[in-house]
């Protein structure tokens, strides 16, 4: 359910930004802390890889089944959580791959956050999506350094400690 709103919303997101934003002047939020604005990045993080737009497809789709594997074995809330937040993410950003110009399974994965500037230049642009995916990491971390299992249970207190 998680991975559903998370894809619903960066859909949502992506086509106004599309269809409101682009070709225009961006749109400053909390006094200009973000602005919205439109571009397109062909790569992976940080425009890495922008040449080999073919292998995100496929490495996303690869990281889905696994998720989608790991998921439903998961009986922990918080990792279903955390999971359904890297799923939702990694599904938002293989639809613009598949879908978006300037071919299939070569799209530009939309963007349009961007802090404290109205181009990018503080920080990467990034989308929901994106944003997903980092909170979804961040947790699945959390959850990891806390001993918290994907089954539910906890780890003891001597196997923390090795893991550190």
């Amino acid at each position: 359910m998680v991975a559903v709103v998370v894809i619903a919303i960066d859909i949502a997101v992506k086509q106004w930004t599309t269809s409101t934003i682009a070709g225009g002047e961006p749109v400053k939020l909390l006094g200009g802390l973000i602005y919205v604005i439109y571009t397109r990045n062909s790569g992976a993080a940080f425009s890495m890889l922008s040449d080999y737009t073919w292998i995100f497809p496929i490495i996303a789709t690869v990281v889905v089944a696994a998720l989608i594997w790991m998921v439903r074995s998961t009986a922990s809330m918080a990792w279903t959580v955390a999971l359904g937040l890297i799923l939702g993410g990694a599904l938002g950003n293989l639809v613009d791959r598949i879908f978006r110009a300037p071919k299939p399974l070569h799209g530009h994965v939309v963007d349009m956050f961007s802090f404290l500037d109205d181009h990018g230049g503080h920080f990467p642009v990034f989308n929901v999506a994106d944003s997903a995916l980092t909170v979804g990491v961040a947790l699945a971390v959390l959850l990891e350094f806390t001993g918290r299992r994907r089954d539910g249970t906890r780890a003891k207190k001597d196997e923390q400690d090795e893991h550190a």
